[in-house]
């Protein structure tokens, strides 16, 4: 479209208050047509599977860790069960207890640096998180007191506050100490009543969040006994559940010319994974006082607005730190006990990986040779399962709010891509190789 023709344009680049680089693109003609609506991600690609071509067994979750500084617990235990299960190793209860303590952690890190330092500044109508520092005192410091311990949290388990160095294929290389598990367990505990605060003070600002919805598919591991991050078979709302290794039948990976991420679909033409996702198909199994905030959030499921995924996680705050508390009681009760990770024997294998990271489900697969290393490896990401739906709900978005200010629409379809979380950098593996077999999808 001709820049005479050109009524609103809205240009970002690259959007703020996510990690790595994305545009959104829209061009409203002066009758007042949506001419283009494009969420795009120019970002350099990333090899990281071609990184652990050739690497041993015992180095590769170290590698994938520093796939990403956000989620790097998550990718490490991801990397830890396709390499456990192409090499046939088990680990025992308490590594499995230990591994969920790990998780929760990472989601608490993940959830309050999105909620309080990336949305949060939406709600309240200011551009970064440094206003609320003269406007919200109390409330800000209360956050950063709860990421504070949710970091400690990640050290006492983990040995460090990212990329951990005590996880290891078939259990740890350092058992956490009693005493700070003890020391923990109360902390947290105490920490739920400065998570209510938050709560309240996300829902009296829920009038900010805008009334959009979107019905989508919704993928996540679901599982009957718990709310699940660790293990589980995958589920959707719209398609039945499979076992982790069917995921390439999921996802469904493909590329499209705006975007150096690969897109994903499975029974529509995109899906939506994390927070949202998770809440809309484990709901129910949610420890009591995370069911009371999403009461108090208005969160009822099915929820089919793209930007409660915020809310949604805040919820996952408090279930987290519940359950948390929960499984330490048990260790605590029957004793840490040192253990040395079960002895591998090495033979060619192919395992698969499926963890619940913040932003959604994580698929780490390997194959191994007989000598313990890595023939092929395949990380889908979850960012790059919900560019698609990204994109489509900017699709829906932008005809309803045509009609406001160019600097409303822009707000506001920045606002719905940082509801996402994006971790845009983590997302992107693929290259465009003109003329070498590349099929491309344009979508415009």
């Amino acid at each position: 479209m001709s820049q005479t023709t050109v009524a609103k344009k809205i240009d970002v680049h690259y959007i703020t208050r996510v990690e790595g680089h994305g545009n959104i693109v829209v061009e409203i003609d002066p009758a007042g047509t949506v001419q283009t609506c494009r969420w795009e991600v120019p970002e350099a690609p990333r090899f990281f599977e071609a990184m652990l071509l050739g690497k041993r067994w015992d180095v590769v979750h170290q590698i994938t860790s520093r796939i990403c500084g956000i989620c790097s617990i998550g990718h490490q235990l991801a990397s830890l069960q396709a390499t456990e299960e192409a090499l046939g190793i088990r680990i025992s209860h308490q590594t499995t207890l230990l591994r969920k303590l790990a998780i929760h952690a990472e989601n608490l890190q993940s959830h309050y640096l999105h909620v309080g330092y990336l949305a949060l500044p939406d709600f309240l109508g200011v551009g970064s998180v440094i206003p609320l520092a003269a406007t919200h005192k109390k409330e800000l410091t209360t956050l950063i007191g709860l990421r504070r311990l949710a970091n400690e949290f990640s050290q006492v388990v983990c040995g460090r506050t990212t990329h951990p160095q005590r996880l290891f294929p078939g259990g740890f290389l350092r058992i956490p100490a009693l005493a700070d598990l003890k020391a923990l367990r109360q902390r947290l505990d105490e920490s739920l009543k400065d998570l209510d605060a938050v709560v309240n003070l996300v829902a009296s600002v829920a009038g900010a969040i805008p009334a959009f919805t979107r019905e989508t598919e919704y993928v996540a591991l679901i599982h009957p006994g718990e709310y699940p991050l660790l293990w589980g078979q995958v589920g959707t709302s719209l398609d039945q559940s499979r076992p982790a290794s069917e995921y390439p039948n999921l996802t469904n990976e493909f590329l499209v010319r705006q975007s150096t991420a690969k897109w994903t679909k499975n029974q529509t033409a995109s899906y939506m994974v994390g927070a949202l996702a998770r809440f809309n198909l484990n709901h129910a199994l949610l420890h009591p006082a995370a069911k009371k905030a999403a009461a108090t959030l208005g969160l009822v499921a099915p929820c089919h607005n793209p930007f409660f995924i915020t809310v949604a996680q805040l919820v996952e705050c408090v279930h987290s730190t519940e359950d948390s508390v929960r499984i330490l009681d048990e260790l605590i009760k029957a004793g840490v006990k040192p253990e040395e990770p079960t002895a591998v024997v090495l033979r060619p294998g192919h395992g698969v990986g499926a963890v619940e990271v913040p932003r959604g489900i994580l698929f780490h697969a390997y194959d191994y040779d007989d000598q313990g290393r890595i023939t092929h490896a395949d990380c889908v990401i979850p960012t790059n399962q919900n560019h698609a739906n990204i994109q489509y709900d900017m699709d829906a978005l932008t005809p309803l709010i045509k009609d406001e200010t160019a600097e409303s629409i822009e707000l506001k379809l920045s606002m719905l891509v940082r509801a996402y979380d994006p971790c845009i950098s983590c997302s992107t593996h693929c290259l465009d190789l003109k003329n070498r077999g590349v099929v491309w999808r344009q979508v415009d």
